[in-house]
């Protein structure tokens, strides 16, 4: 039996206690790793104590802020202008706050809340200028829905990329504010208004054109985020939220709404975010993001064991509810229907699982989801004749896994 360490082992400097130190202690264990003062008291700790007996030695006392795990170590993988979520790494259909994806056209501003406010204007008849604490005077409202940006889709040649980097800038959240509907009954829009302008307060002074009947249907002039107040990252103090409509149209750091009777034909949708369909045809104003699915285990760079496996993963569709997803473990030959955890929502990621016995056979393991709408998740070369070729937005093939004999997992194209 390991014996407890005696003061002499655990301390490295007679003038502080073990009891002081750790009562000093605010956060997790790891933290105590970077205090210069506690480099031998820290290293018995992670090496000995914690991992092999924690009985051993008073655990850290309640702090101001919770923390991971040290042996938990999800993170996002960033880029120029944009940080994929860890979607292999996550359980369930809430993403954490801090692994939410990134992207932004002008970086994250600093915004001090007391000064920042929000104005309706155009085609209404009182315009109005509102503050953080009179957005929080209206009666609130919340929904857990996912976000995503209208490029979400990587590939790689040799089938070593993961969920995170083929489509990773999705997550999902609750979300909460005062209803948009609420704004515009508040401020009179005019009947004749078909369009609002939105514009953020970042460096890019993002600006778009949607249409108001969203505004009336189900947008969300957000102020918190999973129960808190919501990440700068993700638009700090105020955001507009547009549920299962495309990210970038979704403005983050709002500071104003203009009401009109057309669309304001920005940057951000005419040299941005169009795309060529074939035939000459420009798609321009698509909004709705179609249903998608993927299996995030087992998945590069996992190693499976001849037996049982359960496929999991998660699925989700702009146009309403997820009603079911199949499942192929023999490269789309035959298909079967995979389990759907509740709660199933409008707009929302669901998980998925199916049980399945592998043999130990090379094969392809795939997903495919379908919407209330009956729209069923394309393969990539429907896409692809679809679009004329056109690998730009919106794209949402089934994705493949190619299972080894040796269990190795390996991204395919389908």
């Amino acid at each position: 039996m390991q014996q407890p360490h005696d003061k002499k082992t655990l301390i490295s400097s007679g003038k502080m206690s073990r009891r002081n130190l750790l009562a000093g202690a605010a956060a997790a264990s790891f933290v105590l790793v970077q205090t210069a003062s506690g480099k031998a008291f820290q290293a018995a700790l992670t090496a000995s104590e914690l991992a092999d007996d924690p009985t051993k030695v008073p655990g850290v006392p309640p702090g101001v802020l919770g923390t991971r795990s040290p042996f938990e170590k999800p993170v996002k993988t960033p880029s120029d202008t944009s940080s994929r979520t860890p979607l292999q790494d996550l359980h369930g259909i809430i993403t954490p706050s801090d692994l939410h994806y990134e992207r932004h056209h002008g970086g994250v501003p600093a915004i001090d809340p007391s000064k920042h406010e929000l104005v309706i204007h155009g085609m209404v008849d009182k315009p109005m200028v509102f503050s953080l604490a009179d957005l929080k005077r209206f009666p609130s409202v919340s929904r857990i829905a996912f976000l995503e940006c209208s490029g979400n889709y990587r590939g790689a040649g040799d089938g070593k990329i993961r969920p995170q980097e083929i489509c990773g800038l999705t997550s999902q959240s609750e979300w909460t504010g005062v209803a948009l509907s609420t704004l515009f009954r508040e401020v009179g829009v005019s009947p004749k208004a078909t369009w609002f302008l939105a514009e953020g307060g970042d460096a890019a002074v993002m600006t778009r054109s949607v249409p108001v009947h969203k505004g009336w249907e189900d947008a969300i002039i957000a102020y918190a985020q999973n129960g808190e107040a919501i990440r700068p990252e993700q638009g700090y103090p105020v955001r507009l939220f547009l549920p299962g409509w495309e990210g970038n149209a979704n403005v983050k750091w709002l500071r104003r709404i203009e009401l009109a009777d057309a669309p304001f034909m920005t940057r951000e949708e005419t040299s941005k975010y169009t795309e060529a369909v074939g035939g000459g045809k420009i798609r321009q104003f698509s909004f709705t993001m179609d249903a998608r699915s993927i299996i995030t285990y087992p998945s590069y760079p996992a190693k499976v064991e001849k037996g049982w496996i359960e496929i999991r993963g998660i699925a989700w569709s702009g146009r309403g509810k997820v009603t079911r997803v199949e499942v192929s473990t023999d490269a789309g030959k035959t298909w079967q229907n995979a389990a759907l955890q509740e709660p199933v929502l409008d707009k929302a990621i669901v998980a998925f699982r199916y049980l399945w016995n592998w043999d130990g056979s090379s094969t392809e393991i795939m997903s495919r989801a379908v919407d209330e709408t009956g729209y069923v998740q394309p393969f990539l070369k429907q896409l692809l004749a679809a679009r004329g070729g056109n690998m730009g937005y919106h794209f949402n093939p089934v994705t493949a896994w190619y299972l080894q004999g040796d269990g190795q997992v390996l991204f395919k194209a389908t």
